[in-house]
């Protein structure tokens, strides 16, 4: 079994498998009269295939235990997948780089800090949604439309987190 500590997600250690949505460090400029700011164009959204369509989704998950093991991942191989949580949930990420297969070696653990959200592009290996401390929702903005996409990898996984993370 790979196991992996997580470590705190950051745009750098996280951008060979998409985007830390984070409107703090995010540019932005105001809008309707100067009321709202605009933090704008913070993720890639990636449709492709056939009759593709963005979908905008709410996700409500139940809190997963620790240390999380996994038994799979998933990918999305026609599109990306962004999830924002709604209400300063944080969440553990776990992910692998695209390919047919997954080396041990490239699958990297990320916490959030509860205002980070992340968009996966298409093709990367990600466990399912792993909230922490309570229930969690999420805003979900992904790809619709006709043909697979969703590939699972069978896969043993442990990710530990330290307390004081």
């Amino acid at each position: 079994m790979l196991e992996l500590k997580a470590q705190p997600l950051s745009p750098e250690a996280f951008a060979e498998f998409g985007d830390v949505i984070d409107r703090r460090t995010a540019d932005s400029f105001p809008i309707n009269a100067g009321r709202t700011q605009r933090h704008h164009d913070l993720a890639k959204v990636e449709l492709l295939g056939d009759e593709a369509r963005v979908l905008v989704s709410i996700f409500v998950s139940q809190p997963v235990t620790l240390p999380l093991e996994l038994s799979f991942l998933e990918r999305h191989p026609q599109g990306s997948q962004a999830f924002m949580p709604l209400h300063e949930e944080r969440f553990l990420v776990v992910v692998a780089p695209p390919g047919d297969t997954i080396s041990p070696d490239e699958v990297r653990a990320f916490v959030t800090d509860g205002f980070q959200g992340v968009n996966y592009r298409a093709g990367t290996w990600h466990a399912v949604q792993s909230v922490l401390d309570r229930e969690g929702e999420f805003l979900v903005i992904d790809r619709g439309g006709s043909g697979n996409n969703c590939d699972e990898y069978g896969m043993e996984v442990r990710v530990l987190l330290d307390l004081s993370d």
